[in-house]
């Protein structure tokens, strides 16, 4: 039989880090143990009514077919009036495209713009797919990192420092996944300022946890806060987090109308459009009541405070209050060399990872899935039921420690 290669391509794609306790929590489920999953990057509340209803007449009313690649000028419509509304930002229709989520609006930015040797600055926790898409696309992913000293945000000189003549991106992420780490916008002002220094840098923002702050937060975007950088900034956004849609696979941006036909060329011979049914959900979603989002983020709130809480009088664990999304990032040093009631020595945030699945059955992500150890992430979009019973072992599993 003939060999099968894989693409160099490809080969440069690291596996996912957090594939080990993945694999691992599937099997003591299927071995009946009661395992705690913390680590879905999605809310647990349901799509609005009013959302599924607008899916649901598109079904009914044939909308079923093919649309144009980037999107229906009813949704476009819809993403300009949003730009304009929560964040006084100005497009046309022909600088709005729409994707099969925002994961691969993304990628086809990076696809339509990246050459060999380009380089790419990525701040430091970031979401685990940011570096492998840029190794995809053929760039040259740098990451800066920003510790629990600046709250988990990239300063204006570390963003200053990373900047080469090979830059041709920034990404940008606030609040962040896996931080929940979120900028006002005089400190996004500090990294805008930088950013105008070095015209030849784009900007891509990754917004979709726009909408999901805390204690008055203020949420701003970089084209919002410096106009100079309008003409090279790509501001995305999406269904999935604040509208609870992460199966309907929308995710849209806006920018300069070049980029946003490279994009489209990239859609155009990639996914073609998205689901026609998903953009008529997300034109309602938009355009329609968002009465339900001050419930959810007041449920997600005293969830976060729990857990913040609960982590901080476990021994050894260090957790930040994050502005923001639905993640904490709590350190776990002061676990280090020491030994799990289980015989394992504590190494690194993957052996605490691991140990914490193996003897309490909560399963978390490792810090090194995001580049900065030693930290786990911990996702509290779950039933407070759920999280005091995880929190609890986990102060267990400390409490072992020796």
């Amino acid at each position: 039989m003939a060999e099968i290669t894989l693409s160099d391509t490809l080969n440069r794609v690291k596996p996912s880090p957090t594939l080990a306790v993945t694999q691992k929590a599937r099997e003591l489920k299927a071995k009946g143990i009661d395992v705690i999953g913390l680590g879905a990057g999605e809310p647990d509340f349901d799509t609005p009514d009013h959302i599924k209803a607008a899916g649901i007449k598109a079904i009914e009313d044939g909308k079923t077919k093919y649309t144009n690649v980037d999107g229906i000028p009813e949704l476009k419509d819809a993403i300009i009036a949003k730009f304009k509304r929560d964040n006084n930002l100005d497009y046309t229709a022909d600088q709005v495209s729409v994707s099969s989520g925002g994961k691969y609006m993304i990628y086809a930015a990076l696809l339509a713009t990246l050459n060999p040797g380009d380089e790419v600055v990525i701040p430091a926790p970031y979401w685990v797919s940011y570096p492998d898409m840029v190794l995809l696309a053929g760039g040259t992913p740098v990451t800066v990192e920003g510790g629990p000293e600046t709250g988990f945000r990239l300063t204006a000189e570390a963003l200053e420092a990373a900047i080469t003549p090979k830059t041709r991106w920034l990404i940008f992420n606030s609040p962040s996944n896996p931080t929940g780490a979120a900028y006002t916008a005089a400190q996004l002002k500090e990294l805008t300022d930088v950013l105008l220094r070095h015209p030849h840098v784009m900007i891509m923002t990754d917004d979709m946890y726009e909408h999901i702050v805390y204690d008055g937060f203020k949420f701003a975007t970089p084209a919002q806060v410096e106009p100079k950088l309008y003409d090279r900034t790509l501001t995305m956004n999406g269904a999935s987090k604040a509208y609870a849609m992460t199966g309907w696979r929308i995710g849209y941006a806006a920018g300069p109308q070049k980029l946003i036909k490279g994009i489209g060329k990239a859609l155009s011979q990639t996914t073609s459009n998205p689901c026609s049914i998903s953009q008529w959900a997300m034109v309602e979603a938009l355009n329609g009541s968002h009465d339900f989002l001050a419930e959810r983020n007041t449920a997600f709130k005293g969830r976060r405070d729990l857990v913040v809480s609960m982590l901080n009088d476990a021994n050894g664990i260090d957790c930040q209050t994050p502005e923001g999304a639905f993640y904490v990032y709590p350190s776990c040093a002061g676990t280090i060399g020491k030994t799990s009631n289980g015989g394992v020595k504590i190494k690194t945030d993957g052996d605490f990872a691991s140990a914490l699945l193996e003897e309490e059955a909560v399963a978390v992500v490792p810090g090194v899935a995001f580049g900065l150890s030693p930290f786990f992430r911990i996702s509290y979009a779950t039933s407070e039921e759920q999280l005091k019973e995880a929190c609890t072992r986990i102060q267990r599993f400390c409490a072992a420690l020796s």
